[in-house]
């Protein structure tokens, strides 16, 4: 009990002293710069309290709860030694964490309504949420081919940076053929697949892996797999893009 409140506490500090820069620039250029005083400060003090609050239970949470256990899931998988098994929660994992990322919901409901302002689709309710639904789905798709892409890498050897720019000389060629309302929202997509949700599972599942099999290096081979879950959701929505237009 001693032992989990130590590592609490450490994580309330860690979690103040990296909210400390952040607070430094936002009073430095409301009370310098703009030369106004803070409004509703202790709207704001209650604010930063909880943000604290909930970095440190997230990050105590990951440490505890969602490393061990993504770890503990790859090594069994590798030990169970199917392939099959191993590509399908990879796959599971992916799709599972995306699909129920935040950002990638909100995401999705900004694009969908920006899309009916626009008149790319309809500005009925039902039309821009299969809109946000088909643009989450294909996201979440994506993430999990990426992480069976990066499952198989890890277990071939196979070198990341060729595949890194291979997928991004195809971003760059599907560019030029994709609907300019989707580019955005396409690059953007890349961005909030990896959040909160997604990277810890993810980070745990290489790691563990590269660590399980022989001759691999978990600080070389683990380690990539959110690259993959980076640049795949460009990929899927810009193809998604030229479907649905």
């Amino acid at each position: 009990m001693n032992k989990s409140l130590r590592a609490l506490a450490k994580a309330l500090v860690g979690s103040m002293r990296d909210l400390l820069p952040v607070v430094a620039v936002v009073v430095f250029f409301q009370l310098v710069v703009l030369q106004q005083p803070l409004p509703n400060v202790a709207q704001l003090l209650t604010g930063l309290l909880m943000v604290v609050l909930g970095l440190t239970f997230f990050i105590n949470g990951l440490e505890i709860g969602l490393f061990p256990i993504g770890e503990s899931l790859a090594h069994a998988l590798a030990r169970k030694g199917s392939l099959f098994w191993l590509i399908a929660f990879a796959f599971a994992l992916g799709f599972g964490t995306t699909v129920a990322e935040p950002a990638l919901i909100a995401v999705a409901d900004e694009a969908a309504a920006v899309a009916a302002e626009a008149g790319v689709i309809g500005a009925s309710e039902k039309e821009q949420t299969g809109y946000a639904r088909g643009l989450r789905l294909t996201v979440a798709l994506s993430v999990g081919c990426a992480i069976v892409l990066g499952v198989l890498r890890i277990l071939k050897g196979w070198p990341i940076h060729w595949m890194i720019v291979g997928g991004y000389v195809l971003v760059v060629v599907m560019t030029s053929f994709a609907p300019r309302e989707i580019i955005g929202i396409a690059y953007d997509s890349g961005g909030v697949t990896t959040s909160t949700i997604t990277v810890p599972l993810v980070t745990a599942l290489g790691v563990g892996l590269a660590s399980s099999i022989r001759g691999r290096n978990p600080l070389t081979d683990g380690f990539g797999l959110i690259a993959f879950a980076s640049l795949t959701p460009m990929i899927f929505v810009m193809g998604y893009g030229m479907v649905a237009h």
